[in-house]
């Protein structure tokens, strides 16, 4: 892995693991020296406080520039990110035996804004995707969320999950089957398993023909069901999980809105599978 979504959590949890102020005075790497060099290394000096002559430190220098980058830079930010969170463990950050070590809480915190993205940060400051296969129930939706999330800015890589051999629209929908009813239909074909979600849900399908005085709402959901089918069909089926996701012809403008698509839709089905769940909660007790 070279990249890494930046979020608010994301970037206030890798701040403090490059913080030495509340140190007790003790010097701990990364040196200033050190982030700057990472933050030239991916083009971000512009953004660097500490290079345009204001005195700050690390972890307000760190905090600043990849704030910037969130907004402005979003690539560059999460190269820097992955670079510092290398350099943190080059440097013995997470090795508690270490004289960098960066304490408990603060590798706790970084583990818990990862997690929240679909990623494990292992103890060794090591970081890789999470196996959706291997989770299940509340765990699974808010790993598909943080991939819905990251597609939604673009994210190829979440356009594929890991360790499932489904896309991102495929995992979310066998989700929601499971959640609800147990199983699903693992030999059924993307429309089919999708429009069960989409009923399970009780979102509206092109199929059923709209009613006299239903919501809007319907309309909307009857086209992101057939926006789904549209990025279904420009998936390149025989290279899934093995580079680049689309076929051939497509564009790269036209890739990025297919992946911006899958997002939205999944997020979208998260957020109702999330409703009625809270609402059966409520019921049960």
């Amino acid at each position: 892995m070279n990249t890494i979504p930046l979020t608010d959590t994301l970037v206030h949890a890798l701040a403090q693991l490059v913080d030495d102020s509340g140190n007790s005075g003790i010097y701990r790497e990364p040196s200033h020296s050190d982030i700057e060099f990472q933050v030239n290394a991916v083009g971000l000096s512009k953004h660097d406080p500490k290079q345009q002559g204001q005195t700050i430190g690390k972890a307000k220098r760190v905090r600043a520039v990849l704030y910037s980058a969130m907004e402005l830079q979003p690539e560059a930010g999460s190269r820097l990110a992955m670079g510092l969170l290398s350099k943190v463990r080059a440097c013995g950050g997470f090795r508690e035996t270490s004289t960098n070590y960066v304490g408990r809480e603060a590798v706790d915190n970084a583990k818990g804004a990862f997690n929240a993205q679909g990623f494990n940060l292992a103890d060794d400051g090591t970081v890789s995707p999470k196996v959706l296969a291997s989770l299940v129930g509340s765990e699974l939706t808010d790993a598909l969320l943080g991939y819905a999330l990251r597609a939604q800015k673009g994210a190829e890589d979440a356009a594929l999950i890991v360790g499932t051999g489904k896309d991102l629209l495929e995992a979310t929908a066998a989700h929601v089957l499971m959640s609800l009813e147990g199983r699903y239909p693992e030999k059924a074909n993307f429309q089919g398993l999708l429009g069960m979600a989409f009923i399970a849900l009780e979102l509206a399908v092109p199929e059923i023909p709209e009613q006299s005085g239903e919501p809007a709402i319907k309309s909307m959901e009857r086209g992101l069901f057939t926006a789904a089918l549209g990025v279904n069909r420009v998936r390149n089926k025989q290279g899934a999980g093995h580079g680049r996701p689309w076929v051939p012809t497509l564009t790269s403008e036209e890739a990025k809105a297919a992946i911006e698509i899958m997002g939205t839709i999944s997020a979208y089905l998260l957020g109702k599978l999330s409703k009625r769940e809270r609402r059966q909660v409520k019921i049960t007790i």
